[in-house]
């Protein structure tokens, strides 16, 4: 008999890869999607598995989830307000509201639900790992607001204030969610693990690493820095750079995301774990900018103008080990997995630039800063 998977967020990025890869090995998919505005500014994409079951709803109301999660074995909770919106209730609202309400309606009607995947971030963490040349591996807190607005980028030593040296972060790293959609990833994974555990249901939490490829939305300004470079390019305009651009992230090809969450729906080895899920390797904001402007053939630098965004990493790059024992193994490489998402962001029609806009609101919002310039 076919499993039957609920996927919430399912006409997104990573939920649609998931239905399609879930419809071709022979499940029964529901997609659950409130279609977001900011995500699908032209309402219910094409991407949307034909062979899967569509309902347009929110997980917030109770009676459309309880529905919705009806003869499901298998839940794949992708649904979360994301990125640097300004936004601070709806976060709050989608995110662990949401996710607390789709639980007990689990609970409260004893749905026979035997698996919950939900959809962590590396948001989670403070600060990515580091190596300190005394102490050895650290984990520093997030970097002061005070000590950025100097122009001081790099990631101290908490116990000797020396300059570390990023390394693979695992998922014992200190978490906290350092912005609100970080802390609100926090409320997910917890609520989620300490649920299943209370309950005797096998729960997952994977920690993605900056996922992208095609379908990512080319509307939402304040989410994915790849979909961002392509769409300031194609109009002609400089990627900007926060900090100085050498921060580093752990980009992982969607499809490759895909096939984790299938992973740990299949095998009992990450059950009860938070899991990053990532490709293992950094590459710099400043080094995306390039290759994408190499490729496109659009000769414009980037534009760095001393703003940066408290609560973001310096760098992060995911310690893959538990989940690469499990039988993980990414694909797809960056540049391959790039010149895809160029490749599908040619297909689209009117691409335009929301970011310029969007960057003047958080500003304005108090979210993006700038260097302080000091007196000579």
């Amino acid at each position: 008999m076919a499993k039957h998977a609920l996927v919430t967020g399912g006409a997104g990025l990573i939920g649609s890869h998931v239905t399609d890869l879930l419809v071709r090995e022979g499940w029964k998919v529901r997609v659950l999607d409130n279609l977001e505005p900011n995500t699908h500014k032209r309402g219910k994409p094409d991407w949307i598995n034909e062979s899967a079951e569509f309902i347009e709803g929110d997980l917030r109301d109770r009676d459309t989830i309880t529905a919705a999660l009806d003869k499901v074995d298998i839940v794949f909770h992708e649904a979360a307000y994301g990125g640097y919106m300004p936004e601070v209730a709806k976060f709050v609202h989608v995110n662990s509201l949401g996710t607390a309400q789709m639980l007990e309606a689990i609970r409260e009607n004893n749905l026979p639900i035997k698996k919950i995947i939900v959809a962590s971030s590396q948001a989670v963490y403070s600060e990515g790992a580091g190596e300190c040349p005394e102490h050895g591996l650290v984990f520093p807190s997030v970097r002061p607001i005070e000590q950025m607005r100097k122009g001081d980028w790099e990631v101290h030593c908490p116990i000797c204030g020396a300059i570390t040296k990023s390394v693979p972060t695992p998922e014992s790293a200190p978490v906290s969610g350092e912005t609100v959609y970080g802390l609100t990833k926090v409320d997910q994974e917890r609520l989620v693990l300490l649920w299943g555990k209370q309950i005797g249901i096998p729960t997952v939490a994977l920690r993605y690493s900056c996922t992208y490829g095609p379908r990512q939305s080319i509307f939402n300004p304040y989410t994915g820095v790849i979909a961002i470079f392509c769409t300031r390019l194609l109009n002609n305009l400089s990627p900007i750079l926060y900090e100085d651009g050498e921060q580093t992230r752990d980009f992982s090809f969607v499809e490759d995301i895909a096939r984790a969450n299938l992973l740990a729906a299949e095998t009992d080895k990450l059950d009860g774990f938070p899991v990053n899920a990532g490709s293992g390797r950094g590459t710099s904001i400043r080094e995306i900018a390039q290759h994408i402007s190499d490729v496109l053939k659009i000769d414009i630098a980037p534009e760095v103008n001393g703003e940066f965004r408290p609560g973001e990493m310096r760098h992060l790059t995911s310690d893959t080990t538990r989940i690469r024992a499990a039988g993980y193994e990414p694909r797809v490489d960056l540049a391959i997995g790039i010149g895809r998402y160029l490749d599908w962001i040619r297909t689209q029609r009117d691409v335009r630039d929301y970011f310029t806009e969007a960057a003047a609101i958080l500003r304005d919002k108090g979210i993006v800063h700038k260097v302080q310039k000091t007196e000579r």
